[in-house]
């Protein structure tokens, strides 16, 4: 084995790695959102959230974490779709939110 193909390899490694810590994490987003959505009462849209920002910002005790801003569609009529985030820093929960919205009826 050469260098080249250690390096190759390694960086191959990296990449497989970080596509798995990233779909735990946003699997863990798609699960908070589900249940905010159910707590408060409206209709988590698609299924799905979307990865919309990254960025590094540090933590109450200064370490150096991944932020990452997802998006969601949810509906309280049936009718609209209304838009909701979910901020992550490291594998947290920040802050999950959601627009103004119109209060529709029972979907359950």
């Amino acid at each position: 084995m050469t260098l080249g193909t250690i390096a190759w390899l390694t960086l191959l490694g990296l990449i497989a790695w970080y596509w798995w810590h990233a779909k735990a994490i946003k699997d863990h987003v798609l699960q908070a959102a589900k249940a905010h959505c159910k707590r408060v009462d409206v209709l988590l849209l698609d299924e799905a959230v979307y990865l919309r920002g990254i960025w590094f910002k540090r933590d109450e005790q200064g370490k150096l974490r991944v932020w990452r801003r997802f998006l969601f569609d949810f509906t309280t009529t049936g009718e609209e779709r209304y838009l909701g985030r979910v901020i992550t820093l490291g594998k947290r929960i920040t802050h999950i939110e959601l627009e103004p919205h119109r209060i529709g009826p029972d979907f359950y």
